[in-house]
């Protein structure tokens, strides 16, 4: 009985790894029975502690969302490389786990997650030109790539979103690419100045007519008779107005102008 006893405790200790799981937090598991059905597909393990026949297996998924960094080199339209850096953040889709489990299995990240987002890449990258694909926007590329990452979603996998970190074009291409968009910039500050300067021209031309309409205007009205009497006559009120005393001569004549002599 003692030894029957000693084997026992033996044989539990060695199997108890195999029969005591526990599913922690943040965690799935997926039941994999040896003789009754195999996958268990329709129920997803929550998180506890679960004992199980020692020759069945329950395999824990991290549930929470995960991010993974990769360079990934694909093909331009013209057929030149571009290598991007992307970080994918991703999940498994918890009511599909038993799924994901029998049809891929643990390693879904090589399985499923690269492979769809290699193929979204090549999707997306292979329609641009190596100077769109340095020039576009970032958002409007990711936008493209999370489009074509959507059939994904059949694999048991939620890509949350695929962040584009870098884009790294070879050296000729990328220094070709800057040199003419800096011969591009310098050509629309050239025909900026341009337009600039001819806009001021047209200003000063402007200003020179408005000054030749108001000289002209004021020519015209010098040769009225009454305009210069007037004028005489406000500037004798302001003489007139002096502390001064004086002597105001009126001149002779129909268009006879005052002669104002002042002393103290």
């Amino acid at each position: 009985m003692v030894v029957s006893f000693l084997l026992f405790v033996i044989v539990l200790i060695f199997l108890w790894p195999r029969m005591v799981i526990t599913i922690r937090s943040g965690e799935g598991g997926v039941l994999y029975s040896r003789f009754f059905g195999g996958t268990v597909v329709d129920n997803v393990y929550p998180e506890g502690i679960y004992l199980i026949w020692p020759w069945d297996e329950l395999v824990s998924y991290n549930l929470r969302l995960q991010a993974l960094v990769r360079d990934f080199t694909v093909l331009t339209s013209v057929g030149l490389p571009v290598t991007l850096k992307m970080s994918i953040r991703f999940k498994p889709e918890q009511t599909m786990l038993g799924y994901l489990h029998q049809r891929v299995g643990p390693d879904y990240i090589n399985s499923v997650v690269i492979p769809e987002v290699e193929a979204a890449l090549r999707r997306a990258i292979g329609g641009y030109s190596p100077e769109a694909i340095y020039t576009t926007k970032k958002g409007m590329l990711q936008e493209f790539i999370g489009e074509a990452l959507e059939p994904a979603s059949q694999k048991f996998v939620i890509i949350d979103d695929v962040i584009i970190r870098s884009v790294t074009l070879p050296d000729p291409v990328q220094r070709a690419i800057e040199e003419k968009l800096v011969h591009e910039q310098e050509m629309q500050a050239y025909v900026y100045r341009l337009d600039r300067e001819v806009q001021e021209a047209e200003r000063k031309r402007r200003e020179a007519e408005g000054i030749y309409d108001y000289q002209k205007k004021v020519a015209e009205s010098l040769k009225e008779p009454g305009l210069l009497q007037w004028l005489g006559i406000q500037a004798t009120e302001k003489i007139a107005q002096s502390s001064n005393s004086k002597v105001v001569v009126i001149g002779s004549g129909k268009e006879g102008m005052p002669i104002i002599l002042g002393g103290q």
